[in-house]
């Protein structure tokens, strides 16, 4: 066999012309082929020693016929994947071992720098859109390489069935326009939460890289903003254990709410509304994300409230999480 064939070229056509004629003799097979009598003798050989070809005795001169390739080969297909297998295996162990020692001979292969918002951006693009199972973000206000708009990977990483869990800064949620994208992309699949506050900006990648600003807010206009790639280690098991208690402390923003008696009363916009108000996002500012006026504000909390059964706000976002309004 060449290059792993299981047949050659020259064998495959022989095989293909006695399947035609169901049978035949050295000479048949030499004149439909047109080939030399000891070509195609030599060709039957090789096609009788793969189990391709049965020979049975007629008038003193051999008679071949084929045989079912699926059986015939079906031992010699299932031995290769057994042996592709066992390489993928050792080749997967060997890169394992290679990564673990050359991290700890170079840091580079930790840690990478990143520098200008253009190669920042470009790197947060190629990783989303490189992204199989999760990514997670810490969004703060005044994002350094892109605004939450212009992050389209989002929308293409969701649709291939990527996870994305994000925890907003609550001064973000304040900014104008910023509702929509996040509103746009809940509505695609995004899960995301709120905090008051976030300790840095961060990005990371099934579980793999991560990607973090390493500039000052009160340092943002000095110089080019540049950032930390991390690769697997420990920094960045410790990056991935930070996301995760954030996380468990960040209040849902929801649009959607698992229907119940009670929550079907609930349009989208209260719901949004409700996910606010326990974040702490002002009521001005809701307003202005709403598009309505501060008093509808009121008077929609005024509402929830008397479907809750309470006559303040903390207990109507106690009764909104007990509940499941958000």
């Amino acid at each position: 066999m060449q290059d792993g064939l299981l047949l050659d070229a020259r064998e495959e056509r022989a095989y293909r012309l006695l399947v035609g004629l169901s049978a035949a003799r050295s000479a048949d097979l030499a004149e439909v082929a047109e080939l030399p009598p000891h070509e195609a003798d030599e060709l039957l050989q090789r096609l009788q020693a793969k189990g391709l070809v049965a020979v049975s005795q007629s008038a003193d001169e051999p008679v071949f016929r084929a045989l079912p390739p699926d059986v015939a080969l079906g031992t010699t297909l299932l031995r290769r994947q057994e042996s592709l297998e066992a390489a993928r295996k050792t080749v997967a162990l060997l890169s394992e071992e290679f990564r673990a020692s050359a991290s700890r001979r170079d840091a580079h292969h930790l840690v990478e720098v990143v520098v200008g918002a253009t190669a920042l951006r470009e790197r947060l693009r190629d990783l989303q859109e490189s992204a199989r199972e999760e990514i997670l973000w810490f969004c703060r206000a005044n994002p350094l390489a892109m605004q939450g708009a212009e992050n389209t990977e989002e929308y293409g990483a969701l649709s291939r069935g990527v996870r994305y869990r994000a925890i907003y800064e609550r001064a973000l949620l304040e900014t104008p326009g910023e509702l929509d994208t996040i509103a746009e992309g809940i509505s695609w699949g995004e899960e995301a939460r709120t905090l008051p506050t976030l300790p840095v900006r961060l990005a990371i990648v099934d579980r793999a890289t991560a990607v973090c600003p390493l500039v000052r807010d009160d340092e943002l206009g000095i110089g080019e903003p540049t950032a930390a790639v991390i690769n697997r280690g420990q920094l960045l098991d410790a990056v991935l254990a930070l996301f995760e208690s954030h996380w468990e402390m960040a209040t849902p923003v929801t649009l959607h709410s698992a229907q119940s008696p009670t929550t079907e009363i609930l349009d989208d916009n209260e719901r949004f509304l409700l996910s606010l108000l326990v974040a702490g996002v002002p009521d001005k500012s809701i307003a202005s994300q709403l598009g309505i006026s501060r008093r509808t504000v009121q008077r929609r909390l005024d509402r929830l409230m008397i479907l809750a059964g309470v006559d303040t706000r903390t207990g109507l976002a106690y009764q909104a999480a007990r509940r499941h309004w958000i």
